[in-house]
């Protein structure tokens, strides 16, 4: 009879002890400070972290001032037009201009032209001179030309009845023109000879001296036969006036 009462003492001593130990087991779940068993499903009750989210950034006031690139302006806003010049800036020069002595006219002479002597097949006996202002300034053709054949020491009188009613100025590119009778049409001529080189002087405005260098055309191969009755007409504008004497 002790025996079955012992018995009966030690399984209630066990059950009370089982029943201890899952009430400490509960309350230790229950503020999440505890241990739990591996097993277990999570408490339902447990608040599930979430993820932060990242604020937007504001927009940017229209009114402040920014530290980058912009001035508080969105990025995607249009660029602003370019603004006109300060007036009160200073104006950009103008190009110098060349001085005024550029072109004031000069007078004609060899190193600023280009001279042609070409003998005549009509009028005969005759010769033309050209010549074509090279330089950069107008000059002025004054009187005749002073050519000189060969060695000689005077140079031929003007027919005068050529002189032009104004002095021929030649802008530049443009050619003056003066014919040169060699000889006789008739043979009528003395001291009749063969030259083969020529230089041609220029005067200046008093119409006595030469100035400036010689002109040299080159003649023919064979040279022109001139005679006593060597003569030049003054300088002309047109062809034609020359070719008139």
């Amino acid at each position: 009879m002790s025996t079955i009462r012992n018995s009966r003492t030690r399984l209630l001593t066990a059950a009370a002890s089982v029943a201890l130990a899952a009430l400490t087991l509960t309350a230790c779940n229950g503020d999440g400070t505890g241990v739990t068993d591996e097993g277990a499903a999570p408490s339902a009750s447990r608040p599930t972290p979430t993820a932060p989210t990242a604020s937007a950034p504001s927009a940017p006031s229209s009114s402040g001032t920014g530290t980058g690139t912009g001035t508080g302006s969105s990025a995607s806003a249009p660029a602003s037009k370019p603004t006109a010049q300060d007036p009160s800036a200073p104006a950009a020069k103008n190009p110098a201009k060349p001085p005024a002595s550029a072109g004031k006219p000069v007078t004609c002479e060899g190193s600023t032209l280009k001279t042609v002597a070409a003998p005549l097949n009509r009028p005969v006996n005759h010769m033309l001179l050209t010549v074509t202002n090279t330089g950069s300034s107008p000059c002025h053709l004054y009187a005749y030309p002073a050519v000189r054949f060969g060695e000689a020491q005077a140079v031929p009188p003007v027919v005068e009845e050529s002189h032009p009613q104004a002095v021929v100025t030649l802008a530049p590119g443009e050619s003056g023109y003066a014919a040169v009778l060699l000889s006789a049409a008739d043979g009528s001529g003395a001291h009749g000879h063969t030259e083969k080189s020529l230089s041609i002087h220029f005067y200046g405005p008093s119409g006595s001296g030469s100035v400036g260098s010689a002109a040299t055309p080159p003649l023919p191969a064979q040279g022109v036969f001139v005679d006593d009755s060597l003569r030049v007409t003054y300088w002309q504008q047109d062809l034609d006036d020359a070719l008139t004497w």
